[in-house]
C-alpha cells in the first residue's frame, strides 16, 4: 500500500499543482508580476511622463518657431514690397527734383542773359553818349580853332592892305602856323 497511497498522494499532489507547478511558485511569479507592473507604472509616472512632456514642449516650440518663421517671411516680403515700391519712388522723385532743377536753371540761365543783355545795352548806351559828347566837345574845338584862325586872319587883314595877292599870301602864311594836323582833327 505503501505504493498505492504513494501514487494517490502523488495523484493527489498532482491535483494540488496547477499544470504540475509548484504553489510557491505561482505566488513568487504573481508577485513578481505585481511588482513589474507598479514599476513599470512608477517608471511611467517618473520618466515617461516627463519625457513626452518634454518632447510636446519640444514640438510646440518647433511650432511656435515656424509660425515665426513663416510670419517673419511674410513680414520680409511684405518690407521687401515695400522697399521695392520705395525705389521705384525714389527714382520717380528724383527724375522730378532733375527736371525742377533744369527748369530753373534753364530759367536762371534767362535772367542772367536777360541781365547781361541789358548792362550790354547800359554800356553801349553810356559808350554811345560818350561817343557823342567827345564829338561834340571836338566839334566844338575845332569851332573855337576855326574862330581863332579866323580871327587872326581878320586881324592880318585888317592890318595889312586889302589888296589881293596880300590876302592870298595872308591866308597861305595862316595855314601854315596852324599846320596841317589841325585841318585833318
Amino acid at each position: 500500500m505503501s505504493g498505492v497511497t504513494n501514487v494517490l498522494l502523488n495523484g493527489n499532489a498532482l491535483g494540488d499543482y496547477i499544470f504540475g507547478l509548484d504553489p510557491q511558485l505561482l505566488i513568487d511569479s504573481a508577485i513578481t508580476i505585481l511588482a513589474m507592473f507598479v514599476l513599470v507604472l512608477f517608471l511611467t509616472y517618473l520618466l515617461f511622463v516627463p519625457a513626452r512632456q518634454l518632447l510636446e514642449k519640444r514640438q510646440a516650440g518647433i511650432r511656435e518657431q515656424m509660425e515665426t518663421a513663416a510670419s517673419e517671411k511674410q513680414d520680409a516680403i511684405q518690407f521687401k514690397a515695400e522697399y521695392d515700391a520705395k525705389l521705384k519712388n525714389v527714382d520717380k522723385e528724383a527724375d522730378e527734383i532733375l527736371s525742377e532743377a533744369r527748369k530753373k536753371a534753364m530759367k536762371k540761365e534767362g535772367e542772367i542773359v536777360a541781365e547781361a543783355k541789358e548792362e550790354a545795352n547800359r554800356i553801349l548806351d553810356r559808350a554811345n553818349h560818350e561817343v557823342e559828347l567827345e564829338k561834340n566837345k571836338v566839334k566844338d574845338d575845332v569851332k573855337q580853332e576855326i574862330i581863332s584862325v579866323a580871327t587872326v586872319m581878320a586881324g592880318k587883314i585888317v592890318a595889312s592892305s586889302l589888296d589881293e595877292g596880300k590876302q592870298s599870301q595872308l591866308i597861305a602864311d595862316t595855314l601854315e602856323e596852324m599846320g596841317d594836323e589841325t585841318w585833318l582833327s
